[in-house]
């Protein structure tokens, strides 16, 4: 039996838009009574159905049988039903009357053409939501269409999606019909647009391409246990090994670094800092500012989680990085706060505090000495009263009658 020009039309728009046929002819059904509702202007309870034979679609009013009628528009009475359809017709039954599609004219068709377009988009968005959600934080292909206002569409198999401007590294410009590899960084269901949003910026990109470049990554032996970029410029990857015998950082870097060029070259040049990673985290920041040497490090505050640095005087712009870059970069890997100083700049620091130090002990002394001074004084002062008050009572005593006797004679 051969199959209907509707149904072969339809079959091939739903193959296109990677959506179910059934979809298309529930469209199709929906817009032929938005139509008929337009057209008839009727409180009745219309209904349509596909033919699949004919590639018709037909109307029916619908009218339950009920013993008393209250409203004709979508109730039939026992009898009625009975008289039509026999005794098989029942209380609480449904039956179908067919009405007329021929009459909905140009008007309606054109309604039932829009209702279908909006219909199949909203299907084809919902099946891409449903296919790519699932997928977020995955690596793609993708080849370069056209530019938007700085933003990027490309192509995914049959489905668009978009590179936004911010999610571009600024180290790379792009050409239509340029093949690129990006990861999927979330699925819109209510954009006008495409839905899928890919980055070219996120860490997650840079995990997936070591995943793809490293055996030992992909199967478990080396762990990644956290990665940041600055697109465009640096980005730092701390690794971890589960086997003592397999040296995590050699494993990422490669034979003659092999494998980090690969991952360099498809970011376009992006310098990549390979470190190891420890619960230490003295020795995880240490690692972490690499390519610089440390001199020692010490915890100012496990709190608030605050770290002083010291480098080699020749070190310091190293491990500061370009505008600050690398220190910054080792601090969003860590998630500890790191105050960098040179040798110099603690040495000092240093002899600040001792001269505050020393300082203090001075002024203390003379503190010291200068209450000895004032107890010394008051020791004469009470000498020099305790004699008088001898002398008085000597006085009082024995000179008194002396004098009076001497007067006498």
């Amino acid at each position: 039996m051969q199959q209907n020009p509707l149904m072969q039309t339809i079959e091939a728009l739903a193959k296109e838009k990677g959506i179910e046929p059934e979809m298309i002819i529930t469209a199709i059904e929906d817009a032929v009574l938005t139509a008929s509702r337009k057209y008839y202007k009727t409180t009745e309870n219309l209904k349509t159905r596909f033919n699949q034979e004919t590639g018709q679609v037909d109307l029916f009013a619908a009218k339950q049988i009920v013993n008393d009628v209250t409203n004709p528009a979508t109730e039939i009475s026992l009898k009625e039903a009975q008289e039509l359809y026999g005794e098989e017709a029942e209380v609480d039954m449904e039956i179908e009357f067919p009405k007329r599609t021929d009459v909905l004219g140009r008007i309606a068709a054109q309604t039932a053409k829009q209702v279908i377009f909006q219909k199949v988009r909203e299907a084809e968005r919902e099946h891409i939501y449903g296919e790519y959600n699932d997928r977020v934080g995955e690596v793609i292909n993708s080849l370069v269409k056209r530019f938007e206002n700085g933003d990027l569409i490309v192509e995914i198999g049959r489905v668009e999606a978009v590179l936004p401007r911010k999610e571009q590294s600024r180290a790379e410009s792009y050409t239509p019909g340029e093949r690129i590899r990006a990861v999927i960084k979330g699925v819109n269901r209510s954009a006008k647009g495409p839905q899928i949003v890919l980055s070219r910026t996120d860490p997650a990109l840079l995990i997936k391409l070591f995943e793809q470049e490293v055996p030992e990554i992909y199967d478990g032996t080396v762990m990644i246990r956290g990665a940041v970029r600055e697109a465009g410029d640096r980005a730092k990857v701390a690794v971890y090994s589960r086997e003592r015998d397999v040296d995590p950082v050699g494993a990422c870097v490669g034979m003659k670094g092999t494998r980090v060029q690969a991952i360099i070259r498809e970011l376009r040049g992006e310098k990549i800092d390979i470190v190891e990673w420890s619960d230490d985290p003295i020795v995880f920041v240490t690692n972490a500012l690499s390519p610089a040497k440390v001199q020692r490090v010490s915890i100012v505050d496990d709190k608030d989680r605050v770290m002083e640095v010291v480098v080699e005087d020749k070190q310091l712009s190293l491990a500061i990085g370009k505008k600050g870059q690398n220190v910054r970069l080792a601090a969003k890997l860590t998630g500890w706060r790191i105050d960098i100083k040179s040798e110099e700049e603690k040495r000092r620091e240093v002899e600040l505090q001792f001269g505050a130090l020393e300082l203090g002990g001075e002024e203390q002394a003379e503190g010291i000495e200068a209450a000895a001074d004032a107890d010394g004084a008051d020791g004469e002062e009470s000498q020099v009263d305790g004699s008088l008050e001898a002398q008085a009572s000597d006085v009082v005593e024995g000179e008194q009658p002396e004098a009076v006797a001497k007067s006498d004679e």
